[in-house]
């Protein structure tokens, strides 16, 4: 397990079957490999302990097929957050294993870098710090205003003030396909870690309404007190969500390798 400034960090990599837009994502193949083999990779290459947390038996016998490590999760889950929640307390329970702060690493990001992992957790060495996450400054010219590439203010700290689908800030005075010339708009990177007993406490909160109104749970560990810091990242991410997406990310596999 990957140890720095003093905590134990584990990776853990939520993963489930049912998706609306894409069944059995985490099992497509890229190139000669599952998806979630080669998020599993990525990650190895920076964390010396990392598990896929699912609630699928297929994904779980895929996993131990390429010689991952796996545990079965609930299938109530709602957020990837609460499943690393629950797989920290069976990892624990099974191996003994107890890490201070967990890494939650998209199942559906395969071109994830080691680099952009050790960024988050170089975050903790400020032992006031509970969560952290990464985000990306945009180009001039660069498209802020697709929602399902939210967006984030930070304050003069490094900290997360709030969270949007909306390009945020809104530039009075000009026109919007000006924005991104005229201010530096931060791209959120879906790349969290937390201290487990703060991962412990967020899972616990009932949704709030800034969360429910942009469908980002992370407003609700703001609304409720909890600071995010930031780190920023020169890479952007590729998620899959789509059989397209798939399709690109084929054709960038060469290029990565």
């Amino acid at each position: 397990m990957k140890k720095e400034f003093g905590y134990q960090f584990a990776g853990i990599i939520p993963a489930r079957y049912a998706s609306t837009r894409f069944p059995g994502k985490p099992l497509a193949l890229l190139g000669d490999k599952p998806m979630i083999q080669r998020v599993y990779e990525q990650a190895g290459k920076s964390l010396d302990i990392v598990y896929v947390a699912t609630d699928d038996k297929r994904i779980y016998n895929a996993v131990i097929d390429f010689g991952g490590k796996a545990v079965m999760t609930s299938s109530e889950h709602m957020s990837g957050t609460d499943r690393c929640a629950e797989a920290v307390s069976l990892i624990t329970g099974e191996t003994g294993i107890k890490a201070d702060i967990v890494v939650n690493i998209q199942g559906d990001e395969p071109f994830i870098r080691p680099e952009q992992i050790n960024l988050l957790i170089s975050c903790f060495s400020d032992k006031s710090v509970e969560i952290a996450t990464l985000v990306r400054k945009t180009l001039p010219g660069e498209d802020i205003f697709n929602p399902n590439q939210p967006k984030v203010i930070i304050n003069a700290n490094g900290d997360a003030v709030y969270f949007s689908r909306a390009a945020i800030p809104h530039i009075r005075d000009s026109e919007p396909a000006l924005w991104s010339q005229k201010h530096i708009y931060y791209k959120h990177i879906g790349l969290y870690a937390y201290k487990t007993e703060t991962l412990k406490k967020i899972t616990k909160l009932t949704r709030s309404p800034l969360e429910i109104a942009e469908s980002l749970e992370q407003n609700r560990w703001i609304d409720n007190g909890f600071r995010i810091r930031t780190a920023t990242t020169e890479w952007d991410s590729m998620g899959i969500d789509t059989i397209e997406d798939l399709n690109k990310a084929v054709s960038y596999l060469n290029h990565f390798i």
